[in-house]
C-alpha cells in the first residue's frame, strides 16, 4: 500500500483506551489501544495511549467500554426495494420475483431517492461505512434513478459503489420482468456508460465508483452480459451480477444456454479479478476452483438466502480456496432488517448449520468477511477494510459495556454474536456519520415518514395498474 504523507497542518482525532481489532493481514488485536485519525487517514494504531506531542488534536476520545473495528462493507444490495418490504414473504426466489416486477416496475425517482435514503440511513446508523447498490430496474420516463441514488449516498456520508444494473430480457423473450420495465440492449450500455462518465472517480480516497452490473443470466442477454463485460474492462471498472442464487436458476441456464450458470459466466468473460458475484449457493468443486484461479469475488448474503429458501452457500470451502468473500444485506424485499450486523451473525450461525458444523467461520472470520473481505470484492483492499496507518478513516466504535454486551468476555464474541451493538461514532473519511448511535447527516424521523408515504404512493400505483 502506498501511504501518503500526512500534510502538516492536518487535523487529528485521538481515540484511546478502546480494545481494537484491526482486521489486518496478522488479525492483530489490542486489549487497551489508540487509533490516531489525520485528516482523511488513519496516521496510527496500537496499544496504549496514543503517542505524545501530536499537533492540532481536535478531539480526544476515551473510548473506554468500546471496541474499535473497520467499518463495515456491504457488498449487495437493492435499495428500491425499501419501499416493498413485507411482500410475499414465503415465496421462492423466482415465485418472488414474479409477485414483485409488477411493481418495482412502477418505481419512479422520488420513490428510489426515498427507498436510497432509508436503506443508506439503516445501513450507516449500524456501522456501515462503505455502501453498495445493484440497481437494475429503469422503468421507461421515471426519471434520473442513477442520480437519484448517488445523491442519496452523498447526503448520508457513506462512500459508495454503484452497481449500475440492467435488464434486457422481458416476459416476451422468457424472461421475468415485464416489457416496459427493461432497457434496449443499446440504451442499457449507453446508460451505463454514462453513468461512469459522470460518477465514476478512481482516486485513492474515491467517495463513489461506479461498476458494470447486468441484473442476472434469466433477465439479461447473452450480447448484453458479453459486451458489458467488454464496457467494464475498456472503462477500467469493475463488474457485477447474480450468479448460481438457487436451483432453479442453475436448471434456467442448462435449458437455455446447455451449461451450469458459472461456465456460462466464463464464455461470456464473466470471470476474472474484476468481478464479483452475489449469493453463489450453488457451487460444485469445480465452480468454487474456477472462482479461485480466476480471483473471481462473491457477496455472501445469508439472511437473504434464508428468506427465500435458497440455500446455504459454501462459505468456507469458498475461502480455503482463496475465493475473496464479503457480505451483503441484499434488497430489504428479502431482508426486512436492511442492515450488516444481522449478516455478520447470520454468517457465522448458518454456515455452522451446513457439513463443517462447528468449524465452519469464529466471530472473527465473520468479521474479516464484513471489513476486509467486502473491500477485496470491491477492489478496495489496498484503501479500507483494516485499520492499518496510511489506510482511510473509516472505522467504528462499538459500545459493549450496556447491559447487552457488558459480562460477554470477548469483545469480538459480543460485535458479532451479540445484539446489535450501539455505534458511538463512526467515521468516513475521516469525518463523523453516526455520533451517539443517532445519524448526524440524515434526520431519521423525517425520512422514516417520507419512505412511508412513498411505499404507499407506489402501493397504490400498482393496484391502480
Amino acid at each position: 500500500m502506498a501511504a501518503q504523507a500526512v500534510p502538516e497542518r492536518v487535523e487529528r482525532i485521538v481515540i484511546e483506551n478502546c480494545s481494537i481489532a484491526t482486521v489486518d493481514a496478522d488479525d492483530t488485536e489490542y486489549a487497551s489501544g489508540h487509533v490516531v485519525v489525520a485528516g482523511n487517514r488513519i496516521e496510527s494504531v496500537g496499544a496504549g495511549r496514543a503517542p505524545d506531542g501530536l499537533e492540532n488534536v481536535v478531539r480526544r476520545i476515551d473510548g473506554t467500554g468500546h471496541l474499535v473495528t473497520p467499518g463495515l462493507i456491504n457488498t449487495h444490495h437493492h435499495f428500491y426495494q425499501w419501499i416493498t418490504r413485507g411482500l410475499a414473504t414465503d415465496h421462492n426466489l423466482f415465485d418472488w420475483l414474479v409477485a414483485l416486477y409488477p411493481t418495482w416496475a412502477r418505481i419512479d425517482e422520488p420513490m428510489v431517492r426515498a427507498a436510497a435514503q432509508g436503506s443508506l440511513a439503516m445501513m450507516a446508523r449500524g456501522g456501515v461505512t462503505t455502501a453498495m447498490d445493484h440497481h437494475y430496474v429503469y422503468p421507461r420516463g421515471s426519471g434520473d434513478l442513477t442520480g437519484a441514488i448517488i445523491g442519496a449516498a452523498r447526503e448520508t456520508g457513506v462512500r459508495f459503489t454503484l452497481a449500475r444494473g440492467s435488464m434486457d430480457r422481458s416476459e416476451k423473450d422468457g424472461g421475468l420482468p415485464p416489457d416496459f420495465a427493461v432497457e434496449t440492449l443499446e440504451g442499457a450500455l449507453a446508460g451505463t456508460e454514462a453513468a461512469i462518465d459522470a460518477h465514476h472517480d478512481a482516486s485513492f480516497d474515491a467517495m463513489t465508483q461506479i461498476a458494470v452490473a447486468p441484473c442476472s443470466p434469466f433477465s439479461v442477454s447473452t450480447e448484453l452480459m458479453r459486451q458489458g463485460a467488454e464496457l467494464a474492462r475498456r472503462r477500467g471498472v469493475r463488474l457485477h451480477t447474480h450468479g448460481s442464487e438457487t436451483v432453479e436458476e442453475e436448471k434456467f441456464c442448462h435449458e437455455l444456454f446447455g451449461m451450469g450458470p458459472t461456465d456460462y459466466f466464463e464464455s461470456t468473460g464473466w470471470l476474472g479479478d474484476d468481478v464479483w458475484m452475489a449469493h453463489c449457493v450453488h457451487m460444485n468443486d469445480s465452480d468454487i476452483a474456477a472462482f479461485a484461479r480466476t480471483g473471481t469475488g462473491v457477496a455472501h448474503c445469508p439472511s437473504s438466502n434464508a428468506r427465500l429458501a435458497a440455500g446455504i452457500a459454501r462459505v468456507p470451502d469458498m475461502l480455503a480456496a482463496g475465493v475473496p468473500v464479503g457480505l451483503g444485506v441484499d434488497g430489504t424485499a428479502s431482508n426486512e432488517s436492511g442492515e450488516l450486523h444481522t449478516e455478520l451473525r447470520n454468517a457465522l450461525l448458518v454456515n455452522r448449520l451446513g457439513p463443517h458444523r462447528e468449524g465452519a467461520l469464529n466471530a472473527r472470520q465473520a468479521l474479516r468477511l464484513g471489513t476486509y473481505g467486502g473491500a477485496q470484492v470491491l477492489g478496495r483492499a489496498e484503501q479500507i477494510g483494516s485499520l492499518e496507518p496510511g489506510k482511510l478513516a473509516d472505522l467504528v466504535m462499538w459500545k459493549l459495556d450496556t447491559l447487552a454486551h457488558a459480562s460477554i468476555a470477548d469483545p469480538v464474541t459480543a460485535l458479532v454474536l451479540g445484539a446489535a451493538a450501539p455505534v458511538t461514532l463512526s467515521l468516513v473519511n475521516g469525518k463523523p456519520v453516526v455520533e451517539g448511535n443517532r445519524l448526524i447527516t440524515v434526520d431519521e424521523d423525517a425520512l422514516a415518514r417520507a419512505t412511508r408515504d412513498e411505499a404507499r404512493r407506489l402501493a397504490q400505483i400498482a393496484a391502480g395498474a
